[in-house]
């Protein structure tokens, strides 16, 4: 059998917690392997369309939305980019446009690319999102011709979510406890009464 030779990994991102997180583990094989990185950004022309439609980006504007949509992810792209994890690793970002799971495949092709690290689904909240991007993974699992990893979440950012979701107790502002405290008072003179 012969050694997995990884010279260049494709990662394609959404910039979703999931997304980072498989750059992080991509990162890793990069330097491990001493493999260059293809960091991907597709922008999903399907979601401007469904926008045109129901008429809330007119075609008009569409050149000023490309333009704003582009500049956004060079930025995030670039905060990806600043990760101390990145140093001593070769990085080429590629940005096009199409619909993800189409591009994902022709870069991976026409790039020759070894190793695909893609999040196990996308979209920072959301479960349509989750559900678009996972089917994507899915698709690219079957159809490239190289092996795939598909990273989840952490468990400690998922428990961390989770922390941020819950509740907070309603006793914690200082008008409930003056309200816990003033009903206290109330049950102990209604007792001490009873008693006298």
């Amino acid at each position: 059998m012969e050694p997995l030779v990884i010279k260049k990994i494709l990662v394609p991102v959404d910039f979703s917690p999931c997304s980072r997180e498989a750059f992080r583990v991509a990162l890793h094989f990069a330097k491990l392997f001493e493999a260059d990185i293809l960091l991907l950004h597709v922008i999903d022309t399907r979601a401007l369309e469904a926008l045109n439609m129901l008429g809330l980006a007119p075609p008009s504007e569409e050149k000023a939305q490309m333009h704003r949509i582009r500049r956004r992810v060079r930025l995030l792209m670039r905060g990806l980019l600043a990760m101390p994890e990145t140093k001593g690793v070769t990085i080429t970002r590629l940005l096009t446009e199409g619909k993800p799971f189409v591009e994902i495949a022709r870069t991976a092709r026409t790039e020759g690319i070894d190793l695909v690290v893609m999040g196990s689904y996308g979209g920072q909240t959301g479960d349509v999102e989750r559900i678009f991007f996972g089917s994507t993974a899915e698709r690219i699992v079957r159809t490239v011709n190289c092996p795939v990893l598909c990273v989840p979440l952490p468990h400690k950012v998922i428990e961390a979510a989770e922390v941020r979701e819950t509740p907070s107790k309603p006793a914690t502002t200082p008008r409930a406890k003056g309200r816990r405290a003033e009903s206290k008072r109330t049950s102990a003179s209604a007792r001490s009464s009873k008693s006298s």
